[in-house]
């Protein structure tokens, strides 16, 4: 943004008016939008510390505090606008009412700036640009697609209903993960405490028979030392290495690629991985044919929605394919991640031109086979956790138990 004077007669008297603006031309729309009276001249300036000190720290601060808006609250305020501006209530106005009535700070700033813009001359679609960030891809393109046909509120209930979808798939996963979760941060506390407290009191009697100790006594040991000893640099190491992973993984995407590349070859996360960034693909993109929106457009918009890179660059040659002229069954063939039923499905879908209720049937059938995995997932994460609980209960056993053995065959002369 460059930095302009604007120079405005209001009521016989100058104004110089200090603005950003990409160019001249724009500079000079603001000005006629924000200020009553005449545009005398629109002149380019160096912008003063001052201003740039104060452009900075706002900057700054709302970098710091950039985080998206909670689903609940945005599903809650898009379906709000769309009855809103289905009632016919101007667009302008209904943004600054639920800017007005929520409780979420991020909701508030951003709907607010959304109403100044809208305000300032701009598109709803264009003034959504600023904070991809915090509405996600989705919803700019819905938006798009309803400014497009001139049906912006049946876009904003598709949206809502498409982002209900995804937060109870959200919420599905976790309930599913919460009680193996708890179990396991249960264990992992008993094992910490054991480790602390009740091994200490046996490494005295040990350090007494000074004799060669089995193997899992001395790890044992060595568990209780690092803990008892180094337990606040152990877990200051730990906190820093996961600071650093996910910076590293937010950062550089060439490991972010490498980890969701091991994600997908892992047990069990695989799967969930597979069938739920499917189940948003398809869900997404039927909903924006049933729209009307392009094949090469939809899976744009879809294939944005996904967050795993290397499912990202797969269905990435789908819009490749298509572009060149070539069948969206055939790209989707290509990339390996379909069933041969499902092509079968697609290609007679864009045979019969029934795409968009054939792609819906696509979707319903990925969203069954996520709700069967979800369903699955504490029965199929079970032996995992007896698996590891059996290993800790059989360490601190033997690691306990062996030693004393030895010393009661030791007392009766064996």
């Amino acid at each position: 943004m460059k930095y302009f004077i604007v120079t405005v007669l209001t009521k016989g008297k100058k104004e110089d008016i200090p603005l950003y603006a990409t160019d001249r031309k724009e500079a000079n729309n603001y000005a006629k939008l924000k200020h009553s009276g005449i545009v005398i001249k629109v002149v380019e300036a160096t912008e003063p510390l001052e201003a740039q000190l104060k452009r900075f720290k706002t900057n700054f601060l709302q970098n710091i505090q950039k985080r998206k808006i909670k689903p609940d609250a945005l599903i809650a305020a898009i379906r709000q606008l769309a009855v809103m501006t289905n009632a016919g209530i101007s667009i302008h106005d209904s943004l600054n009412e639920i800017a007005k009535s929520t409780q979420d700070a991020s909701l508030k700033f951003v709907f607010s700036k959304l109403a100044d813009d809208i305000n300032s001359g701009y598109s709803l679609s264009a003034s959504m640009e600023n904070f991809r960030f915090e509405l996600g891809n989705l919803a700019i393109a819905m938006v798009q697609l309803g400014e497009k046909t001139g049906n912006l509120d049946e876009s904003l209930y598709s949206l809502a209903n498409m982002l209900e979808e995804i937060r109870a798939n959200v919420i599905k996963f976790k309930k599913a993960m919460a009680y193996p979760r708890n179990v396991m941060i249960a264990m992992a506390i008993a094992f910490v405490v054991l480790i602390s407290y009740v091994v200490p009191e046996f490494k005295a009697i040990f350090e007494e028979l000074n004799a060669d100790l089995p193997l899992p006594t001395q790890i044992l040991l060595t568990l209780e030392h690092l803990f008892n000893n180094y337990g606040p640099y152990v877990l200051a190491v730990l906190i820093v290495a996961v600071i650093m992973f996910k910076y590293l993984i937010n950062n550089h995407k060439h490991i972010r690629y490498k980890w969701h590349e091991l994600l997908l070859k892992v047990y069990l996360i695989k799967s969930v991985i597979m069938y739920a960034t499917l189940s948003r693909f398809t869900l997404v993109f039927s909903e924006l044919v049933k729209a009307g929106i392009p094949i090469a457009e939809a899976l744009d918009t879809s294939i944005s929605m996904i967050d795993n890179l290397p499912l990202k660059s797969k269905l990435s040659s789908v819009r490749m394919t298509v572009e060149k002229g070539g069948t969206l069954n055939k790209g989707l063939q290509d990339t390996g991640l379909f069933e041969n039923m499902i092509i079968q499905m697609i290609s007679a879908g864009e045979d019969g031109g029934a795409l968009d209720a054939m792609m819906s049937k696509v979707a319903e059938y990925f969203k069954m086979r996520f709700d069967a995995i979800i369903d699955g997932l504490s029965e199929a994460i079970e032996p995992i956790m007896l698996l590891i609980i059996a290993s800790m209960v059989i360490l601190l056993a033997l690691g306990i138990f062996l030693p004393m053995w030895d010393m009661g065959n030791a007392v009766q002369g064996r």
